[in-house]
């Protein structure tokens, strides 16, 4: 469904799922912006991948360009304050006492969705739109449906203003990911997501994968290849 009156702001980190979810927005809205978040994270690469991708994105198809608006970047380190985790800190990745991987960063989507919900206060947009999956993820509550609809209700409160938190991966595994991009972009989106994103946690780009670039073997590496292959053998 088109809403060209509608404006929105995207959570988007440069990986595989936001790249997907800006796609979604520029089909669907009539003005787009990004924000962007470091606060630490040992996969980085994923930060330099924005500008390029966003640009890209923006020659795909030619009513998107001017629906992109402005990008923002934020740093909010302060997550790696509150504790280690093996998305901020050389850890190995392994699974907690209390069921969660340690690649869990708490608070960390609250807190995005939170200072997204300011800027787009500033901004005049009133979608947020983010690429949490309760299908095909780690475990993290904060991907979860009922976290974001709760969100969705505080952050409206919050700025008295009606907000709508969009998550189009929410029920999609990472096989109806990439089935979703090639739907909006064709061949040349997967293509773009493939060789331009970044998603492995251990910031690796030496290798090129039919899926991507990664080391093959970290939680985000596994998702995303198992689904390319599901849904290149569909």
């Amino acid at each position: 469904m088109n809403e060209p009156d509608r404006r929105a702001l995207v959570l988007f980190s440069g990986g595989q799922d936001s790249t997907t979810c800006l796609a979604w927005a520029l089909a669907r809205y009539g003005r787009v912006e990004t924000i962007g978040f470091d606060y630490g994270q040992r996969h980085a690469a994923e930060l330099a991948c924005r500008i390029a991708l966003r640009r890209r994105l923006a020659e795909l198809r030619p009513d998107w360009a001017p629906r992109l608006g402005d990008d923002h970047l934020l740093t909010v380190d302060v997550l790696g304050q509150l504790g280690a985790s093996a998305m901020t800190d050389d850890i190995a990745i392994a699974m907690q006492a209390d069921g969660l991987p340690n690649t869990f960063v708490p608070g960390r989507n609250l807190l995005f969705f939170t200072l997204a919900a300011a800027l787009a206060y500033r901004r005049g947009l009133d979608v947020l739109v983010g690429g949490m999956s309760q299908t095909d993820y780690s475990g993290y509550p904060d991907c979860r449906d009922n976290t974001l609809k709760a969100l969705q209700v505080a952050l409206s409160l919050g700025i008295d203003r009606p907000l709508t938190l969009e998550t189009p991966l929410m029920w999609l595994d990472k096989a109806g990911t990439w089935a979703l991009a090639h739907q909006l972009g064709g061949d040349t989106l997967v293509e773009l997501i493939r060789t331009d994103t970044h998603t492995c946690y251990l910031n690796r780009r030496d290798t090129l994968h039919a899926w991507g670039y990664g080391c093959g073997e970290c939680p985000a590496c596994t998702l995303r290849a198992r689904g390319h292959q599901e849904w290149m053998t569909v």
